[in-house]
């Protein structure tokens, strides 16, 4: 079990700070956001990036800071269209957060980003890493960042045999980074630090023979660079199955906005059943039934499956009083995917459309 991480000596600092920034120069890692001092460009690229891969982020930055180039029109934006502009990038509380922090600078700080590491840090969907980062690129601040990649580089090289992923070891670990943090060149060293983990000191099959550090890794002397860093066991997902039901007529069809603490709050959705599908129960003789689709979340596993039911012309009245179509809106079908936000799941099924005779 972990207590402490010894501070490196100046030698050892020395030579990790000048050969991570040599290597940084020569191996130059072009991005939209890099060398940006603007904070609300890196805070958008930094919220954007946030459990997402860079090259599936980045037409979603370019479409933000396009359609909202200063945080006063993304605050000024409504909520929908937002989440629309968002769909298909996943973990979707991001994106209210981000709104959310949008309002709170254009109301409560006179549409001024804030300019200290604390004052960072209060915007809703901030923690430390973003923190930092912003702190560090758009201020120069010397504020170490402490990400996936900067922890599996610290574990590697001091040779850090537990699990990053428990409160005490986070503590330590970014004590370690703080210590190891160029404070002449703040933004340039962080940005070192993860260009180095990402296409260098990698996951997998780490580029060891392109290493500057390797002379004084740990874990490349005790072969167990595959090793490390360690984590806890991994997440058991939650198995869920949605009945999804799209309830066809003349055109339209009805969908409603998930609310309260489930997964995809503010999103929109077909109404949805747990129990058998009767077209009968509807006044309809056909439902089309579609073949599994599938989407993987953190925590859960989720399977959807929908049936498609053909409303006649003239739809009994107490129809509607069936809870199903509690908080439901009428749409037309061309407009499903120009201005509302579906989960992917959905999403995909509207794409590919696969149907069978129920």
């Amino acid at each position: 079990m972990l207590n402490t991480i010894a501070p490196p000596d100046d030698r050892l600092v020395a030579f990790f700070r000048k050969n991570l920034l040599d290597w940084s120069l020569e191996n130059p890692r072009p991005m939209p956001w890099k060398g940006e001092t603007d904070p609300y460009k890196i805070w958008l690229s930094e919220i954007i990036l946030q459990q997402t891969r860079v090259e599936q982020g980045l037409p979603y930055y370019q479409k933000f800071v396009a359609k909202y180039p200063r945080v006063q029109q993304l605050a000024d934006a409504p909520e929908d269209e937002v989440m629309k502009l968002w769909e298909g990038l996943g973990y979707y509380t991001r994106a209210r957060n981000l709104h959310a922090a949008a309002k709170f600078i254009a109301d409560e700080l006179g549409g001024i980003f804030p300019n200290t590491y604390e004052g960072i840090r209060r915007l809703k969907g901030v923690g430390a890493y973003t923190a930092s980062a912003i702190a560090s690129f758009a201020y120069g601040l010397p504020h170490a960042v402490l990400d996936g990649n900067v922890y599996r580089v610290l574990a590697r090289f001091f040779g850090i045999e537990t699990s990053t992923d428990t409160p005490a070891a986070q503590k330590l670990f970014a004590a370690l980074a703080q210590n190891l943090l160029n404070p002449d060149f703040p933004a340039a060293h962080n940005q070192a630090m993860m260009d180095f983990g990402a296409t260098c000191c990698t996951p997998k099959q780490a580029r060891c023979p392109d290493c500057p550090l390797w002379s004084e890794c740990q874990a490349y002397r005790m072969d167990k660079v595959s090793e490390l860093p360690l984590k806890s066991k991994g997440l058991v997902k939650k198995n869920r199955l949605f009945h999804y039901l799209v309830f066809n007529h003349q055109g339209h069809v009805y969908v409603r906005k998930r609310s309260g603490k489930d997964i995809w709050r503010g999103l929109w959705e077909f109404p949805q059943t747990d129990g058998p599908v009767q077209g009968a129960d509807f006044g309809a003789s056909v439902v089309r039934e579609s073949i599994p689709f599938r989407q993987l979340l953190t925590h859960q596993a989720v399977t959807a499956v929908f049936f498609e039911i053909d409303l006649p012309d003239d739809i009994p009245d107490e129809i509607f009083q069936n809870p199903l179509f509690e908080g439901c809106e009428r749409i037309s079908r061309k407009e499903l995917k120009k201005n509302i936000a579906f989960p992917r799941v959905i999403d995909c099924y509207l794409q590919n459309i696969v149907l069978t005779l129920n």
